[in-house]
């Protein structure tokens, strides 16, 4: 039997300092980081940061602001704690990265490189990456007390736990060593000792390729080297702080079989890496007028016709009949994860009546969930 799971009481744990929100795109996962953040800040009194991986201007209306990028910024017209929201900027995060471990002039050689520019902006697993970088940099400034955490939209969900480690073997990795030792002028310089076969590598390299990427992988990976101290290290460091009881995972879902199914895997995911996933949130289910059955309603309504067949109350038990269908099939595609994962605790919240758009319609959002 599943258990149900209590918003506020997470919200209010002072031993959380990360709230992940996860699932697959579409099923208000932003909304609901959002909503969360800021009832912690306002009912449990709590400093609270939401950071969202989502570009869309949705969160950032909703809470009053122009635009979102990548400093917390306040959010005005909150009460009892506090909030601060951001966007993440990958390629910013990227050269914070770069610039607090490296000298000025390093650092200027390393944004200046090509294969530096495609890496920061648009290579597999940097979004991911530079997430749980910025997740760090949040937590290791000691400045709030909960850090809530939209990750990113993916069409795997598995890329959210895996993209980082990928990206960091291949940084860290034995063929990304070598081409830095092929360093132009450097002692270790793979393709000199190579000797005539390295010309031929290189054509080959940069035919298939283009440019001169070779070298710049070779110079940016030489770089990276000192600048960095090992990608590999850093994602694993992170990897085992999220594992840690200081941070929640909060699967979110719709009543729909592919989101019912994302979710299970995800679940099983988390657990087999050992996270904390501390529930579900079912959300967007149909509302219903009362607990009447379908059955029930729809004799009801065949009776009333008998007497009078446009009856007004017939009408209404009608449209209760066609949203408790329909609340019947959801409520049976939720219940596949309950026997999945049965011991995952489970809120499941009725569609919200109105767009969210404002922080009247996150604390309605946050006042369902608590009230589930």
């Amino acid at each position: 039997m599943r258990s149900d799971l209590d918003v506020d009481a997470l919200l209010a744990d002072e031993g959380k300092h990360v709230i992940a929100c996860c699932g697959s795109g579409g099923v208000g996962k932003t909304t609901t980081a959002a909503a969360f953040a800021l009832r912690a800040a306002e009912r449990h009194g709590r400093r609270t940061v939401v950071l969202t991986i989502d570009p869309a201007r949705r969160l950032a209306q909703s809470l009053g602001m122009e635009a979102l990028d990548n400093t917390p910024r306040p959010v005005e017209g909150v009460w009892g704690g506090s909030l601060d929201a951001m966007m993440l900027d990958m390629k910013r995060t990227f050269d914070e990265v770069v610039v607090s471990h490296t000298t000025p002039e390093r650092a200027a050689e390393v944004f200046a490189n090509p294969f530096y520019q495609a890496v920061s902006s648009t290579f597999s697993g940097t979004q991911e990456y530079m997430a749980m970088e910025k997740l760090s940099q949040l937590r290791d400034t000691g400045r709030w007390d909960l850090i809530v955490l939209d990750t990113p939209p993916s069409r795997s969900a598995l890329d959210f736990l895996d993209a980082p480690a990928r990206l960091a073997r291949f940084l860290d990795g034995r063929v990304i060593r070598l081409l830095a030792a092929s360093t132009p002028g450097s002692r270790r310089s793979m393709l000199s000792m190579m000797g005539a076969s390295a010309a031929v590598f290189t054509r080959v390299f940069n035919k298939i390729l283009g440019g001169h990427l070779l070298t710049d992988v070779a110079e940016f990976t030489a770089s990276l080297e000192d600048t960095f101290g090992g990608f590999r290290k850093r994602a694993e460091a992170t990897f085992r702080a999220l594992q840690g009881d200081q941070t929640s995972f909060l699967v979110v879902a719709t009543p729909e079989p592919a989101a019912i199914n994302e979710a299970m895997y995800f679940s099983r995911r988390l657990t087999d890496e050992r996270m904390p996933l501390d529930g579900i949130v079912v959300n967007q289910l149909t509302p219903v007028l009362s607990e009447l059955s379908a059955e029930r309603c729809l004799g009801a309504a065949a009776s009333l016709e008998e007497e009078d067949s446009e009856h007004p109350v017939a009408a209404v038990l009608r449209t209760h009949a066609d949203l408790a269908r329909r609340r019947a099939a959801e409520e049976r595609v939720a219940a596949r994860y309950a026997a999945a994962c049965p011991d995952v605790p489970q809120v499941r919240l009725p569609v919200f009546g109105t767009e969210v758009v404002d922080l009247e319609g996150l604390r309605g959002f946050g006042d369902l969930a608590g009230r589930a």
